[in-house]
């Protein structure tokens, strides 16, 4: 089988798990990513690797047919049985390249649907109605299942005429390791509230800063976290010199980017997303896995990773108002942020071990090339 990313990284940090899994099950693995300094990680996991030409920005039509072309040439040469694509390019290309070279079975993770549908419907929108043909051309596939992580997705594409009922599958989210995301007792101190994000505008990250700035002095000595940095090669991100004002002012703390996300969460006390829309976030069931409250945006995917009023609490999105507000009830309130974050952790155990993740895709795997 050959799992087909575009960020290396990602596939280290989302999928890995489940490529180990299939690998156990008796699957000879293989992966399909763009070059970037994780694929020595893959490669030292004992994954064969093949790199794929793809762009970040997706505004170059030669670059993308050129990336079509790779993928088709990649599927003739190595003739995998099933295909696992992986994030919104991956998905549309390696669909109709799995088509083209007549690739038995495939594949398709819907882990959010993009920018592109962010925006409010109502108008003619050509770039939204291109890109719901090539969902169409992608997801045609007669054998085939695509992974929808929240129920929003999965309607929105249904209503379209891109999916059909049968063709889908709920699995919610890329699953946590319950054991290394432990939760533990709230840290001594003036309660902290962490946003673990790449920091680009449809996170919500401007409006985290914004109400910090809005709690600036409250008497529980609130304090707020950034992790995670800018990203140059994406059209929404934040930019270098804005980042470090915010860091230069002082109103949150940033830290760039971390690794040790779970002792991150540990030495928090409430988990910030307020984002514009989502698949499901790793970044909330490794912050309820941990125990930890959650403030949260009422719109797809953010809301499907929590329990509105028992694990967390939801705001509007781009609401910088709103969400000092949530997060100021919760710095306000510590046994309210204790019964949450116990009842996170219940949630993440019932639905997001990676155990069980893991088991559900070698189950769509099973029945497509049976």
């Amino acid at each position: 089988m050959l799992f087909l990313v575009n960020n290396p990284a990602f596939f280290v940090s989302h999928r890995l798990p489940i490529a180990q899994g299939a690998r156990a099950a008796g699957y000879e693995v293989h992966v399909a990513t763009m070059d970037g300094p994780a694929v020595a990680q893959i490669r030292e996991h004992g994954f064969v690797h093949h790199v794929i030409p793809m762009s970040r920005s997706g505004r170059n039509p030669v670059q993308e047919l050129q990336s079509l072309y790779a993928f088709w040439r990649l599927f003739r040469t190595l003739r995998p049985d099933l295909i696992h694509a992986v994030t919104i390019k991956p998905v549309l290309y390696g669909g109709i390249a799995a088509r083209l070279a007549g690739v038995p079975a495939y594949v398709a993770a819907v882990s959010g649907l993009g920018f592109v549908f962010m925006r409010r419907a109502g108008r003619f929108d050509v770039q939204r109605l291109a890109t719901t043909l090539l969902y169409r051309l992608a997801l045609g596939h007669r054998n085939s299942r695509v992974v929808f992580q929240n129920r929003s997705d999965r309607q929105e594409l249904r209503e379209a005429g891109v999916v059909q009922p049968g063709q889908t599958v709920l699995i919610r989210g890329s699953g946590v390791d319950l054991e290394a995301y432990a939760p533990t007792p709230e840290p001594e101190g003036p309660p902290v509230a962490v946003m673990v994000a790449r920091l680009l505008t449809d996170k919500g990250v401007r409006e985290f800063v914004s109400a910090a700035r809005m709690t600036t002095g409250h008497r529980s000595g609130l304090r707020w976290v950034l992790v995670g940095g800018p990203d140059p090669g994406n059209p929404a991100s934040i930019t270098h010199d804005e980042f470090q004002r915010w860091q230069a002012d002082g109103v949150v703390t940033c830290l760039g980017e971390r690794e040790d996300v779970a002792q991150l969460y540990q030495s928090a006390h409430i988990a910030v997303l307020p984002s514009y829309r989502e698949g499901l976030p790793r970044s909330l069931i490794e912050a309820a896995a941990c125990g930890r409250a959650v403030v949260t945006t009422d719109v797809p995917g953010c809301r499907d990773a929590i329990e509105p009023g028992v694990t967390g609490l939801l705001v509007p999105p781009r609401d910088s108002a709103a969400l000092a507000d949530a997060v100021l009830r919760l710095a306000d309130d510590a046994e309210l942020r204790r019964r949450m974050g116990a009842a996170g952790r219940a949630l993440a155990e019932q639905a997001f071990d990676i155990n069980k993740v893991v088991q559900a895709h070698l189950e769509v795997y099973a029945q497509l090339l049976e």
